[in-house]
């Protein structure tokens, strides 16, 4: 059953990816419904695997790499359905759904041997760190997705040239609203998030903080979105330069979870 939501979800997210591509080329509003639609219904069939793979587990599927980027992808998919919802940004999902596709292939390519869950990771504490921190990277992925539109858009501007793609474009101050909202969200988030896990690295080692990669990484992505937070609240940070640093956050994230074997959420 797990394989079969699995593969189901993977058919709607790619017919979904490639309508909101489509989106960007020529808009319609059935093509923009049944873009909506059919990633929906990838998102529920993408849940009701998680689910069932969590109660076939007895855990969470958090726990290796594959069920991480499953879980990643399922984050970023609902962060955008409620955002785009909210703020009826359609083409955002050409910038976003391609990114959550990627991960499930990514995951479905990898193989993970069913084992019996690690002392370390038997702690409450684990799970609640897990799961925030997967909110606030999805808020992050958001944020990133909306920053490069906000680029090109801010390019059309200034080159005077306005054409499709540009109509089609939400406005500056729309994409930095969403912006400001995925920052505000997501960054109590990861902060909670690294308490949570200084909490479960007491427990599990008996220091909150033993500046291994985990922790040394958490923290530099929170220093560069409290940076960033900052600049906005106290100096008024706003377009290119808040853009790019969303984005430069966005790759430290990125960098974090796929490259070191000791990720946040580990």
């Amino acid at each position: 059953m797990t394989h079969l939501f699995f593969f189901l979800t993977v058919a709607l997210y790619s017919c979904a990816t490639a309508a909101y591509l489509a989106c960007l080329v020529r808009t319609s509003p059935l093509l923009t419904r049944w873009a909506g639609r059919m990633l929906a219904a990838g998102f529920t069939a993408h849940l009701l695997s998680t689910i069932h793979l969590a109660s076939k587990m007895k855990y969470l599927p958090l726990t290796n790499m594959q069920e991480s980027l499953s879980f990643f992808s399922l984050a970023i998919v609902g962060g955008f359905i409620f955002f785009e919802r909210k703020y009826k940004v359609t083409t955002l999902g050409s910038f976003i759904t391609p990114v959550a596709l990627m991960m499930l292939l990514a995951s479905s390519s990898l193989h993970a041997e069913a084992r019996q869950l690690p002392p370390v990771l038997q702690s409450n504490w684990f799970w609640i760190h897990a799961l925030l921190a997967f909110a606030s990277y999805a808020c992050f992925t958001i944020a990133a997705g909306v920053a490069v539109m906000y680029l090109i858009q801010r390019y059309f501007l200034k080159t005077k040239h306005l054409g499709a793609l540009f109509q089609k474009l939400p406005s500056l101050e729309t994409m930095d609203e969403i912006s400001y909202r995925c920052l505000t969200v997501g960054f109590p988030l990861l902060t909670v998030a690294i308490i949570s896990g200084s909490i479960w690295s007491e427990q599990a080692m008996g220091s909150y903080w033993v500046w291994d990669h985990k922790q040394t990484w958490s923290l530099i992505i929170w220093f560069i979105y409290a940076a960033l937070l900052h600049g906005r609240l106290t100096i008024g940070w706003r377009g290119k330069r808040a853009a790019i640093l969303s984005i430069f956050g966005f790759i430290v994230v990125l960098f974090t979870f796929l490259l070191m074997k000791h990720s946040i959420v580990w």
